[in-house]
């Protein structure tokens, strides 16, 4: 079965280290979640993995079906089947959701066969109105440009879009509850349960329970000082909404003393 593992990696930034041995391994149809409070590293693990240039990996590794992740380029990640939704996406004044998403696969079928010459408007559209409709989205998003004055819900439901178009193996999703409303939320989370299923491994980084309420993950994972500290189910998640994170940082220090 395809998966996604890390091994002890190592990562710092400006020469202060913030991952410090995590290791984790995710298979395709798996949704994991990890949660953990601010500064722990959730955003460095999604950004290392998709090659941000800011983070230097010092240890361990990053292996998609036996490949060093961490030897590739940030669109050979794309390429070899890595999503990242961004925690902030970027507004790309005057490119339209539609060309954005074209190009983008265009790039891929290219990268793969230099003589292809992308695939046909009329079934990019077929294909682009398709995905909307199982996303419940209005046809005319797709002619705005991307992200440029959406809301919070409509650039979290852009980046939705564009994994549903580039049917990766793996997503990360880098807190995209962040600055979503109620109905927002929602909608959004609808969107990864449709995409969700045996071909894809989801993991979603998140600071709240309400999100796992509408993404439901088979393991819950709980980041704190850059390393992963303790793993569960679902329960798990429900028990740090209720007794949030000190009873960890107390365990965590037992046993450094132990």
């Amino acid at each position: 079965m395809s998966q996604l593992e890390i091994k002890d990696l190592h990562v710092s930034i400006e020469d202060k280290e913030i991952l410090k041995g995590l290791s984790l391994t995710i298979k395709k149809g798996e949704i994991h979640a990890i949660m953990g409070p601010n500064g722990t590293g959730k955003s460095t693990l999604a950004y290392t993995l998709m090659g941000h240039p800011n983070y230097t990996v010092t240890g361990g590794e990053v292996l998609l079906d036996g490949e060093n992740v961490l030897e590739m380029e940030p669109d050979e990640r794309s390429r070899a089947g890595i999503f990242l939704a961004f925690q902030y996406p970027v507004a790309i004044p005057g490119v339209t959701v539609a060309n954005f998403l074209r190009s983008a696969i265009n790039a891929r079928r290219r990268a793969e066969n230099p003589e292809d010459k992308g695939m046909p408007i009329p079934e990019f559209r077929k294909m682009l109105k398709e995905k909307m409709d199982m996303l419940k989205m209005d046809h005319a998003f797709a002619g705005r440009y991307l992200n440029d004055g959406f809301s919070g819900g409509e650039k979290k439901r852009a980046e939705i879009l564009q994994m549903a178009s580039l049917k990766p193996s793996f997503a990360i999703l880098d807190e995209t509850d962040s600055g979503l409303d109620i109905d927002a939320l929602r909608i959004v989370s609808e969107g990864v349960n449709a995409l969700s299923g045996p071909e894809l491994g989801v993991l979603v980084i998140t600071h709240y329970q309400r999100l796992l309420n509408y993404i439901k993950p088979q393991f819950v994972h709980v980041m704190m000082g850059g390393r992963i500290v303790e793993s569960g189910g679902p329960d798990l998640a429900l028990h740090l909404e209720e007794k949030g994170y000190d009873w960890l940082r107390e365990k965590t220090a037992e046993e450094a003393a132990a």
